[in-house]
C-alpha cells in the first residue's frame, strides 16, 4: 500500500488571470464576495458577453502578520483564463477585477479538505512548516490556498502553496 506523499513540488507557466482583492473582515467574506465577482465575470459580463468556462484551481493569495499568528485583511483571489482567452482577456465590466500576467510560479504544495477558514489555513500552514523543516527556499509570510472544487462541497479539495524563492 502506497502513502501518499505529504507534499509535492510544481511549475505553472506564466498566465493571465482574472484577480480580484479584497479586505472583508473574515477571510471567508472576503473569499466569497471576490470569488462572486469572478462568476460574473465567467459568466456574461465581460466585453465578449459570453461564457468564459471554470478553471481551477482559483487561488487565494494571503499574507501573515507579522507575528505569523493571523491573517492580513487583504486576499487576492485569482482565475486562471482559459487557453483561448489569454492572448487577447475579455475585459471585465467590473472595476474590481483586473488582468494581470503573473509571472512563472513553483511552488511547494500539499493537499488539504474541508473548509476554508482562517483558522484551518494557519493550522494547515504550521502543519507544513512542520514537515518541511528549517528552509530557505520558500518565502515566508505569502501563501496561497488553492481551491479545486465548489465552496459547498464539505470535504473539497484545497492546496496550500508555498512559493519557492
Amino acid at each position: 500500500q502506497c502513502e501518499e506523499a505529504a507534499y509535492e513540488e510544481r511549475r505553472y507557466p506564466a498566465g493571465k488571470w482574472a484577480c480580484v482583492t479584497m479586505g472583508e473582515p473574515m477571510y471567508e467574506q472576503s473569499i466569497s464576495l471576490s470569488f462572486m465577482k469572478l462568476m460574473r465575470y465567467i459568466c456574461k459580463e465581460n466585453s465578449v458577453g459570453c461564457h468564459l468556462g471554470m478553471t481551477v484551481p482559483v487561488l487565494n493569495e494571503i499574507h501573515l502578520t507579522k507575528e505569523g499568528t493571523e491573517l492580513e485583511r487583504e486576499v487576492l483571489t485569482a482565475y486562471y483564463l482559459p487557453g483561448e482567452f489569454q492572448q487577447n482577456p475579455p475585459v471585465p465590466m467590473d472595476p474590481d477585477i483586473h488582468i494581470t500576467e503573473r509571472a512563472p510560479l513553483r511552488v511547494i504544495t500539499r493537499v488539504f479538505y474541508g473548509m476554508t477558514t482562517e483558522e484551518t489555513i494557519l493550522r494547515e500552514i504550521n502543519v507544513f512548516w512542520e514537515l518541511l523543516g528549517p528552509t530557505e527556499t520558500v518565502l515566508r509570510g505569502t501563501y496561497i490556498v488553492a481551491s479545486y472544487e465548489n465552496p459547498s462541497i464539505p470535504q473539497r479539495r484545497n492546496e496550500i502553496w508555498f512559493i519557492c524563492q
